[in-house]
């Protein structure tokens, strides 16, 4: 007999509770950047590598990740990686050289892309055809993580004198999660006949055939999803994990404001998805994708017009942070109407994020101090008007709801 729908909500909670942890491990490395660097005793130019070993074990955690949830049971694997970020943020203000913080990020980035390609998977093959508003609220909580991590480091700094605390309140709050999950059963992909759709939503008709029909256009999605992501993640992580370092530069806050600023734009990311989890049921992807794009080029164009407004700083920060909001789960719904979600397919896709969040934020960080902070700005906009470009492609390129019943809901 099918389990009741109230029964996925222990699962799906668990989930959620994952993507929050992965959210505070995410937004923690920007406002602690300067303590990390005095703790290494090194420039911002060498501490930003952190970011690069962090996208770059994300995107290695999403390669194996996306055919290991193919293949074995899932929450298994998720508290093995919460355990493992849980013992990094434990490590990582212990350590005084610079190449052993690496590692730590490195694998930190692992665990935090092991688990990101789960919970989008997983979610999937629970709520199938129904994921879109499941989906936007999974990403609210990993929201919720990044607007609560500076708040963390602000107090712990302010109560301690450094970022030791910090990291070791972080450790602790991820532990439960790793216990809720291995009490729970893991979904399998079986019973969403590896499509991520439940059975009852499949056409009867051929379905080998008619997926065979869309291969290649199934193939085009996958690389403008990808690409799309890779140019959003990027400005997502510059913007996050460099606004601190902006403010205090261009002298428009001072230290613990820099870090509620930070803390501003994710709690304004934290909101936008919220709000985006009815209209995740009301509009159509595409139309939500096309207006967040537009907000945040308005965003950031505030902040190029106006470097040195304190008031502008703000107001772009909490638009950019509405406009980004539902992005990225909207683009995994996008995807959802027009292809099958497997492990692989996410994998895919949590890997182009990561080489976003590896390369964006890293290049301004080789700029920030020779070409000034404003750099900053400038990169993140082209990154966006890149975003725009490529999001017109997609849907240039999506089918017509009548050409298939993949498209059809």
């Amino acid at each position: 007999m099918p389990a009741k729908p109230t029964s996925h909500w222990p699962t799906t909670i668990g989930y959620f509770a994952v993507f929050a942890a992965v959210g505070l491990e995410t937004a923690s490395l920007g406002p602690t950047l300067p303590g990390l660097a005095a703790q290494t005793g090194t420039q911002l130019d060498a501490i930003s590598f952190l970011f690069t070993a962090h996208a770059l074990g994300y995107m290695f955690g999403s390669f194996l990740a996306g055919r290991l949830y193919d293949r074995v049971p899932g929450h298994p694997v998720m508290a093995a990686m919460l355990g493992l970020m849980a013992a990094m943020l434990a490590l990582i203000p212990l350590i005084p050289a610079l190449w052993l913080l690496t590692a730590a990020w490195l694998l930190l980035g692992v665990s935090g892309g092991a688990l990101d390609v789960g919970g989008n998977t997983l979610l999937v093959w629970v709520h199938g055809r129904q994921v879109g508003p499941f989906m936007n609220a999974l990403h609210f909580f990993f929201g919720a993580g990044s607007f609560l991590a500076p708040l963390i480091v602000a107090r712990a700094i302010s109560a301690s004198g450094d970022i030791t605390w910090a990291y070791w309140i972080l450790a602790i709050l991820v532990l439960p999660v790793t216990l809720w999950l291995l009490r729970l059963a893991s979904p399998s992909s079986r019973l969403n006949t590896g499509s991520g759709h439940p059975p009852q939503h499949q056409p009867a008709e051929q379905p080998g055939a008619r997926r065979g029909a869309y291969r290649s256009g199934e193939q085009r999605i996958v690389v403008l999803v990808a690409l799309l992501l890779l140019l959003y993640v990027g400005a997502e992580a510059s913007f996050g994990g460099w606004i601190y370092t902006y403010a205090v530069a261009l002298d428009l806050s001072d230290a613990a404001t820099a870090a509620y600023l930070t803390s501003a734009f994710w709690g304004a990311l934290t909101l936008g998805r919220l709000l985006a989890i009815p209209l995740a049921a009301r509009f159509r992807p595409r139309s939500i994708l096309l207006a967040d794009l537009a907000g945040c080029l308005i965003s950031v164009g505030i902040l190029l017009l106006w470097p040195g407004s304190t008031v502008a700083t703000w107001l772009g920060s909490l638009g950019l942070g509405l406009a980004m909001a539902s992005i990225f789960p909207t683009a995994i719904a996008l995807a959802e109407r027009q292809i099958p979600i497997t492990g692989r397919v996410t994998g895919w896709f949590l890997v182009a994020s990561s080489v976003g969040a590896m390369t964006l934020p890293w290049l301004i960080g080789q700029l920030f101090e020779s070409a000034g902070p404003q750099i900053t700005m400038v990169a993140i906009f082209l990154d966006l008007v890149a975003a725009a470009f490529v999001l017109a492609a997609l849907v240039k390129a999506e089918p017509r709801p009548e050409a298939s019943t993949l498209a059809q809901r």
